[in-house]
């Protein structure tokens, strides 16, 4: 696991320092309890205060305190000493329950985030334009965003012929994606992520135009197949998602002996890298 700076909550505290830390295995960012509360709560001893709202919201049956972990984090003396971290929606859930004025801004800003969710149910074209606004605030091109909104369709299309197939959770399309993956690229999705030093960010949205294109490849042509095999089951849905993912390899094969050069790639639209060290989490 690696300990560092996350960009996002970087932000919302206004680059105070937060400690960070990503977990590889999990795919996800804890951050300390300790300086979030230090940070929001206005109190000279941040440790002391979350030590009584750790209590209190215990007696009221808050799982936020179930959901903490322990950490070795780098204090400013250098030294490392165990301590209370969360997940992100932890983070958010503490903030709540701390009445500061610097947590006012934050609440605010979380209430207007659910409006926008309700409205986004009377309206999902809402949905639809907030990820262009997104896309083009990152600086992504106007052809580029028509492609990826198109290939999340795509995608969405895929998943509902694998539910029809008798595959409907998370983790069975994680590992069908894989399969088309590894055949095409050498990788899993994870694998591929790590490759082009990405953590939470959509592997898709940093990858050139060539791996697009093949992983259309391989995720339509699994598509058609299954649709007109109807193989049931993981296992048997497995083998053709590997088949999908051959097709894909076989042009990627025949463009890079075209190009005489590789075309899956380390590039990636980050404006910024990870610094990693390593660290060690333990659970309570």
């Amino acid at each position: 696991m690696e300990q560092n700076k996350m960009h996002l909550i970087n932000k919302i505290f206004n680059n105070e320092t937060i400690r960070t830390v990503w977990d590889s295995e999990k795919e996800k960012y804890y951050i300390s309890v300790v300086d979030i509360v230090g940070v929001i709560s206005e109190s000279k001893d941040g440790r002391k205060y979350w030590n009584k709202l750790k209590q209190r919201l215990i007696d009221e049956g808050n799982e936020t305190v179930t959901n903490c972990h322990q950490l070795k984090l780098k204090a400013q003396d250098g030294k490392y000493r165990m301590t209370d971290v969360v997940d992100i929606e932890g983070m958010f859930r503490i903030i709540e329950s701390v009445p500061s004025k610097k947590a006012e801004p934050i609440k605010q800003w979380l209430a207007r985030l659910g409006k926008e969710r309700i409205d986004e149910v009377f309206n999902p074209s809402i949905t639809v334009q907030r990820a262009i606004d997104m896309y083009r605030a990152k600086g992504y091109p106007e052809d580029w965003i028509i492609k990826r909104i198109k290939g999340i369709q795509d995608r969405k299309k895929l998943t509902d012929v694998w539910n029809e197939n008798g595959v409907n959770t998370e983790r069975e399309y994680a590992i069908l994606t894989n399969d088309i993956y590894k055949e095409w690229s050498g990788m899993t999705a994870k694998e591929y992520k790590e490759y082009k030093s990405l953590r939470k960010e959509a592997l898709r949205d940093n990858m050139t135009d060539l791996e697009i294109a093949l992983a259309d490849i391989g995720e339509l042509t699994t598509r058609e197949i299954a649709k007109k095999h109807r193989p049931v089951g993981l296992e048997e849905n497995r083998k053709v998602a590997k088949e999908g993912g051959q097709v894909a390899n076989n042009t990627r094969k025949d463009i890079e002996k075209r190009l005489g050069e590789a075309i899956v790639t380390k590039e990636n639209a980050l404006s910024y890298k990870y610094i990693d060290s390593k660290t060690q989490i333990e659970e309570k």
